[in-house]
């Protein structure tokens, strides 16, 4: 675990990145559905979407041997692998705006997005 923090400490931009705005929002969420403050955010991408690819936004107690745990904005987050090469450099926000509520991710390995933005390509 230790070495798993000296590399996040040495390379920041290949985490993905948290808003303040993500992160309240993401504790109300815990609160609101009762999941222990303990629970972490996982982050992640599976296969699926018009564009190949969706975000994964879940609670998880424990990471897996091979995750990226990380603390930004006052949340713990565990990163898989896989989903780290795709998500690196990514940030996610939270907009409540005119096109509805949601997290958004900007994410600078994505070649193609949807229309909803919801799954992307690389």
């Amino acid at each position: 675990m230790a070495e798993v923090i000296a590399e996040v400490q040495a390379n920041p931009n290949q985490l993905v990145a948290i808003t303040a705005r993500a992160a309240r929002e993401i504790m109300k969420t815990k609160e609101e559905n009762g999941i222990p403050t303990s629970h972490a955010l996982r982050l992640g991408v599976k296969g699926g979407g018009c564009s190949g690819m969706t975000y994964v936004l879940a609670f998880d107690e424990q990471p897996r041997e091979d995750d990226t745990v990380y603390e930004m904005e006052g949340l713990t987050i565990f990163l898989d692998p896989k989903s780290h090469h795709y998500l690196s450099g990514t940030t996610l926000d939270f907009s409540d705006g005119l096109h509805g509520r949601g997290f958004v991710f900007s994410n600078p390995n994505a070649s193609r997005t949807c229309g909803c933005g919801h799954s992307f390509g690389v």
